[in-house]
């Protein structure tokens, strides 16, 4: 008597079909929904590791201070850093110190961004001139921008140019190479496309390359703030002009008159300023970035 060895239906694999792969192709095509998460949430998601490492910190601090690591003039106690800190809050002077600096940095950025990208784009446009000027602008980030100072009292004498000169030659070079990284990250397919819609020159450089880059571009711009604010932290401690006190001339007080506390005070605004610039300035303008190419896990990670 003859088997049946005949497969199930039920098990035979279903044969891909044209409304199926239609329906697959829809799918991809479909935005990824994210929950919803309020902007508290997601301030504090930022914060929270940030605050306990610093807690951290203090906790490290105390300890060292207890065992007498270094004497009381030399490494202070937390409490009474922080009074030297609350003292100069109650007076104004930190908070016109801050004030003056970020404002004095913002400026000096501003004019490194514009420098930087018509540099960028000129370098990225003309492999001659890349091949040619590549090498200077990646030996110009290596070099410490306080090696700068002198020069720079030379050319503007003790003036606020001299602060902005400063900045320049040390952001420049991190924003150059930054939006160089960006467009070599560009996928040629990008370019080809734009070519045949007949985008060319300026109109190439501005619609295709340029939105493509921004992307990679971002960590140019993280990268030539923190060097504008390196820059001008110690073109303050060097420069003393008559135009008004800023974090690094605050920071030399202290060292002029050995008060560590008000050193450690000043340090920790520097540090402060830098954080609230990234949690503020850079982290949304990443996220958005990040969001509006589909990256919406990539940003939400972060």
């Amino acid at each position: 008597m003859a088997t049946d060895t005949s497969v199930p239906a039920a098990t035979q694999p279903r044969r891909t079909t044209d409304d199926d792969l239609a329906a697959g192709l829809d799918a991809l095509e479909t935005p990824i929904e994210t929950a919803h998460t309020s902007a508290w949430a997601a301030a504090w998601r930022a914060i929270w590791p940030v605050l306990a490492a610093l807690g951290a910190i203090l906790v490290v601090w105390q300890v060292a201070y207890q065992l007498e690591l270094k004497p009381p003039y030399a490494l202070p106690s937390p409490a009474d850093t922080w009074q030297t800190l609350l003292g100069t809050i109650q007076d104004g002077s930190a908070w016109r110190a801050v004030t003056l600096s970020v404002q004095r940095a913002a400026v000096g950025f501003a004019m490194s961004v514009v420098v930087g990208v018509a540099i960028g784009v000129s370098l990225a446009a003309s492999p001659l001139l890349r091949r040619a000027f590549g090498p200077i602008i990646t030996g110009l980030q290596s070099l410490p921008s306080v090696a700068w100072v002198p020069a720079a009292i030379i050319w503007f004498q003790l003036t606020d140019a001299t602060m902005y000169a400063v900045i320049l030659l040390g952001a420049v070079p991190s924003i150059v190479n930054g939006l160089l990284a960006g467009t070599d990250q560009v996928p040629p397919l990008y370019l080809r496309v734009g070519q045949v819609l007949g985008a060319t020159g300026w109109t190439r450089i501005r619609f295709v390359l340029l939105p493509a880059a921004l992307p990679g571009f971002l960590g140019g711009l993280k990268q030539g703030w923190a060097f504008a604010w390196r820059s001008l932290m110690a073109a303050e401690l060097i420069v003393q002009t008559g135009l008004g006190t800023g974090l690094g001339q605050i920071l030399d007080l202290g060292r002029v008159t050995s008060d560590m506390s008000l050193v450690i005070a000043s340090i920790g605004l520097i540090f402060l300023v830098g954080i609230v610039i990234e949690l503020v300035v850079f982290a949304p303008l990443e996220r958005h970035v990040l969001h509006s190419r589909g990256l919406t896990g990539q940003a939400s990670s972060r």
